[in-house]
């Protein structure tokens, strides 16, 4: 149990999971780049003891395993989980009541402490340029902060335990941002802090915010936690802690006292600025936008204190490790959320939001011989309207029957809906509708659409596990190559304009309708580059999952409408880049051959392996 970052470091470097790194290194591109190649190996923490322009340390890959993950909250994991099982279930309690004496312990730890006196983090009083201004990709628009804890109060019920802590994406210079008085606040749909600002906006006051950097790595893995309605993210930052959080209010704003940085700071009603681009979790730049502009009251930072980030791209990267932390830490919360529903699988690899694969359970009519999704739409429905996974374009869902089914198995899961589904009827699409702020693939910010593929029944079909042989030599189209049983890529014609779009996509169906029916292919991927998506399956899932819309982006073989219900004998997906998507993340050549010099022997990282 960590009182501060400080014990957290020093244990992690006793126990050979941190390296130092001595040499000054550049918090523009250079940070990012060498977390990013040692992130990718596999490799320990970093501690950078010498960041160019700031006097500041700072520490990042502290989740870049689940193992390392998992050894930081080893004294508290089991407790917390308990704890988590019985508010998702009460009545294990009920059942092992000697077993869990130990959590009113535990639950006691949750409650947050008020705490009188200066703060630790109250130490020094500074400005937004001493810190370690980390720009991770060319194109962002400035520094961010990847890793802050963004605290607000309900403006109608003050106090912590109404309060919302979040991880919200800070942009701290760059663009029309006035250095040290003002920095920018991106939050996506679906957020607590929304709405209290839209209460704050509403009675025509401003929102206090503050934005808590480092402490105790609970509170960070707290602040990323989609948790159930009126469960306090402070709470469970206590318990992953092991230690209440502590904390107290100075001019107003409410204060960290185990933080290492606190910036406070006001949204006032109706004032933005351009914020972005950054280069996020999709894989791509988020674009520019007006976003919630914060004007700081002022800066603070313990003695020592160090500075914790981290780098987001096209997955997976280190908040993978965040992911799978939440998932094992709910357990069956959303069973308990959703009934029926066995398995919610939000892939990491399309981008989280783009793609959910999902069991549920088929009860509704178990008196008929003829199977089909029923209740599965029913709990599609449910999932598509419940937090985050509201945010989703795709999901995939069946139930099991006669074997287990596994929603992290991609190609046995999709293999399994893919020889049951009918393509006249299993289809279901939602139009005009929210998708992911990230996610360019749609009409507009925010905007776009949904389609749900559920299968049930019998099997159908047998799946190929070639390239058949009526999917070569199509004028235009070319380079089919097989993705896996049932999924054919084929190269097209750089994608133009949906015009243009509509046209070679009839002129693709028309060819496979003119050669005869396709059974075994019940889904072609249309590309630019077939070999990149053809080369692995998690290719596949970033570039089909994020590059389309379901409603302007699914084509058929076939297809038809039928009492306004869409259908069609082969879906084809259009994963071509199109104009008004975002560019994707490409990191600088030259940064990583200077930052070769630290890899080198004798240097600070030259004696890590598989580097």
């Amino acid at each position: 149990m960590y009182r501060n970052l400080e014990e957290c470091i020093v244990d992690l470097e006793k126990n050979g999971h941190l390296v130092r790194i001595r040499e000054e290194v550049d918090p523009y591109l250079e940070m990012a780049a060498i977390h990013l190649k040692v992130y990718e190996a596999g490799g320990p923490a970093l501690l950078f003891e010498n960041v160019k322009g700031s006097k500041f340390r700072a520490v990042s890959n502290l989740f870049g395993t689940i193992e390392r993950s998992k050894f930081i909250f080893r004294a508290t994991w089991d407790a917390v989980q308990n704890v988590m099982a019985v508010r998702n279930d009460p009545m294990k309690a009920l059942k092992n009541p000697l077993k869990n004496i130990g959590n009113g312990l535990t639950a006691w730890k949750a409650l947050p402490v008020k705490k009188s006196g200066r703060p630790p983090v109250a130490a020094q009083e500074i400005q937004i340029s001493d810190l370690p201004l980390i720009q991770s990709w060319p194109m962002d628009g400035g520094a961010f902060v990847t890793l802050p804890q963004v605290y607000t109060e309900d403006p109608d019920k003050p106090g912590i335990m109404n309060s919302n802590l979040g991880m919200y994406r800070v942009q701290l210079s760059g663009n029309e941002y006035e250095l040290n008085k003002e920095i920018g606040l991106h939050y996506q749909i679906h957020r607590g802090i929304g709405v209290h600002q839209d209460k704050s906006n509403k009675k025509g006051l401003p929102l206090k915010v503050s934005c808590f950097v480092g402490g105790p790595p609970a509170h960070t893995l707290a602040a990323v936690m989609p948790l159930p309605e009126g469960l306090s993210e402070m709470t469970v930052a206590g318990m992953l802690a092991g230690r209440r959080f502590r904390y107290g209010y100075t001019d107003g704003f409410c204060i960290s006292h185990d933080a290492d940085f606190v910036i406070t700071g006001e949204i006032h009603p109706g004032e933005t600025k351009p914020e972005g681009p950054f280069g996020d979790h999709l894989g791509y730049y988020s674009l520019t936008h007006p976003f919630p502009l914060m004007k700081v009251h002022k800066v603070y930072a313990r003695p020592n204190a160090i500075w914790p980030f981290t780098v987001v791209g096209r997955p997976p990267q280190e908040d993978t490790a965040f992911g799978e932390l939440i998932h094992e830490l709910t357990g069956d919360a959303i069973k308990q959320e959703i009934p029926g529903v066995k398995e919610v699988h939000a892939v990491d690899a399309a981008g989280v939001h783009p793609l959910l694969f999902a069991i549920g359970s088929e009860r509704y009519t178990p008196y008929q011989e003829v199977k089909r999704p029923a209740e599965l739409l029913t709990i599609a429905n449910r999932i598509l309207g419940t937090g985050q996974l509201s945010l989703a374009k795709y999901v995939f869902i069946t139930a099991e029957e006669k074997r287990p089914l596994d929603t992290h198995d991609v190609v046995d899961f999709l293999s399994y809906i893919l020889e049951r589904i009918d393509l006249q009827r299993d289809i279901h699409f939602y139009t005009n509708t929210t998708i992911d702020t990230l996610d360019y693939s749609g009409t507009g910010l925010n905007s776009g659409s949904k389609a749900v593929f559920a299968a049930y029944g019998d099997k159908k079909r047998e799946l190929c596990t070639g390239v058949p042989d009526m999917l070569q030599d199509i004028r235009g189209f070319e380079n089919a190559r097989l993705i896996m049983p049932g999924i054919v890529a084929i190269q097209g014609p750089a994608f133009a304009d949906y015009e243009g779009a509509k046209q070679q996509l009839r002129q693709l169906c028309g060819a496979i309708e003119e050669k005869g029916s396709l059974p075994s292919c019940p889904m072609i991927i249309l590309c630019d580059d077939s070999m990149f998506m053809s080369a692995a399956i998690n290719n596949f899932l970033w570039a089909t999952f994020t590059r389309s819309n379901p409603s302007h982006d699914i084509y058929g073989v076939n297809s038809r409408y039928e009492n306004k219900h869409w259908a069609c004998d082969t879906v084809i997906i259009d994963a071509r880049i199109k104009p008004h998507q975002a560019p994707p993340l490409i990191p600088d050549p030259t940064v990583a051959k200077n930052i070769e010099r630290l890899f080198v022997k004798g240097a600070s990282l030259g004696g890590l392996k598989n580097l």
